[in-house]
């Protein structure tokens, strides 16, 4: 359910002021003028120059494509608002190309792996916004395998920017004095607060019978001999047949993945393959899966798949159902109810945790049919279940935090909260200001 949105790091920076097109510190004596005009001689397409570092025109035109489409809007109607736009993200990359030579410095780094599950959550939120693969790519102007290929390192120099700016910021604490002192200045630009719960669930997936699953283990296998036989392509059966929106159109192709990138279930039966070699259907929580593995380069594998998941019946949803309901029956006390989660529930990330979702608001919360239901439950029982995408819920209100105008005594926590980022981002903002002194920075009009 985790998120990262590259245009909230963007604005991020761009909240930090402006500084003039042209800044140096150097012990060179040549006139910046004769220097700016050798760079527009010998540099085509440059869009900023910091140190020795360029910064092209394609870099912002693809953030700025990025974040029209995030932002939503229109060429036609918004022309002012994308110029400033595209301004302040040519301020925000020279910042953060300024964050990377420092954070080079220091030695930060991030992994590969992570990068490439949060490029793919990326494109993930954005097929999903546009309302599917071809306008996702009808929007950025560009096929997805090649905004995959390209956004890559604009997701790593995020990540490793971000990385450093929390190392950075971390530091920074805020004492009782400072919050009371942030409370009397801002409590008029400070926001009412919602109403917020403290909430625990219990997941109960709806899974495909023993019928629905020997039909799809059965097709997948049927589809596999043909392939083997030479009657059809894997290209064609993917096409076809998966349901994965993210690779039938290419054929199933995944391309390079790295190892630890893919659903474990998969990823081990991928490279114990041969190249060539088809498997039998694997089962993973996405579906049923047929995995050719195309070629291995040490901790990389070039693969492509066919995934069917095996359709649910009323049948399968109404056994859910009555498998909620008797949890339900045996979670009379919270610590019954922990419990049964741990034993339980199928949502992974909670489960260990009790189900502990922490305080949310009804309003906002990702599973909308929470914010529909928690107005009517009571505290201190169990509750459900609630049906959403994922299954059938069984929740539990430990507690209510009721919302309002900002009061100290009501909302000391938020408001600490909202203080400390203030400073923080204050500290932050001048680091970076010190630290542009220390370039020769070129923004080209």
């Amino acid at each position: 359910m985790k998120h990262t949105n590259v245009v909230l790091f963007f604005c991020f920076l761009s909240a930090l002021q402006p500084q003039q097109q042209i800044e140096a510190n150097t012990t060179n004596d040549e006139p910046l003028t004769s220097r700016e005009g050798v760079f527009r001689q010998t540099i085509d397409g440059v869009a900023a120059i910091v140190g020795d570092k360029t910064i092209l025109k394609s870099d912002i035109n693809q953030a700025l494509s990025m974040a029209i489409f995030q932002q939503k809007l229109d060429p036609n109607k918004n022309a002012d608002k994308i110029l400033q736009l595209k301004k302040d993200i040519i301020r925000s990359v020279v910042n953060r190309k300024v964050i990377l030579v420092m954070a080079e410095l220091d030695s930060v780094v991030v992994q590969d792996k992570d990068v490439d599950r949060t490029l793919e959550e990326q494109i993930n939120n954005i097929v999903a916004q546009a309302g599917g693969e071809e306008a996702a790519e009808k929007a950025l102007g560009q096929p997805l395998r090649v905004f995959r290929r390209e956004y890559w390192y604009d997701i790593k120099d995020m990540m490793v920017a971000q990385k450093y700016q929390q190392e950075l910021i971390g530091k920074i604490s805020i004492n009782k004095g400072g919050v009371v002192i942030f409370f009397n200045s801002y409590r008029d630009s400070i926001p009412p607060f919602p109403t917020t719960v403290k909430l625990r669930h219990l997941l109960v997936k709806i899974e495909p019978g023993v019928e629905q699953i020997n039909k799809t283990v059965a097709l997948l296998k049927s589809l596999r001999e043909k392939i083997l036989k030479g009657e059809t392509t894997f290209e064609s059966v993917a096409t076809q047949y998966s349901q994965d929106p993210g690779s039938k159109n290419s054929g199933g192709a995944l391309g390079f993945v790295r190892r630890g990138n893919l659903v474990t279930e998969f990823e081990s039966v991928a490279f114990t393959l041969k190249p060539g070699e088809i498997s039998l259907p694997v089962k993973t929580e996405f579906g049923y899966h047929i995995i050719e593995t195309e070629e291995i380069l040490g901790e990389k594998i070039k693969v492509r798949h066919v995934l069917i998941s095996p359709p649910l019946t009323d049948k399968d949803e109404t056994s859910a159902y009555n498998r909620a309901l008797s949890l339900k029956d045996s979670s009379k006390t919270l610590a019954d109810f922990i419990s049964t989660i741990k034993e339980h529930s199928m949502d992974s990330q909670t489960k260990d945790g009790g189900g502990n979702l922490g305080w949310v608001d009804p309003n906002t919360y990702p599973i909308p049919e929470f914010g529909m239901v928690l107005g009517q439950i009571n505290p201190n029982e169990c509750a459900g279940p609630v049906q959403s995408e994922y299954g059938y819920h069984l929740l539990w209100v430990e507690a209510t935090k009721r919302g309002g105008g900002a009061d100290l005594s009501k909302h000391w926590n938020e408001i600490e909260t909202l203080a400390l980022n203030k400073k923080r981002g204050d500290w932050f903002e001048g680091w970076v200001l010190d630290a542009r002194k220390n370039f020769y920075i070129n923004i080209f009009d």
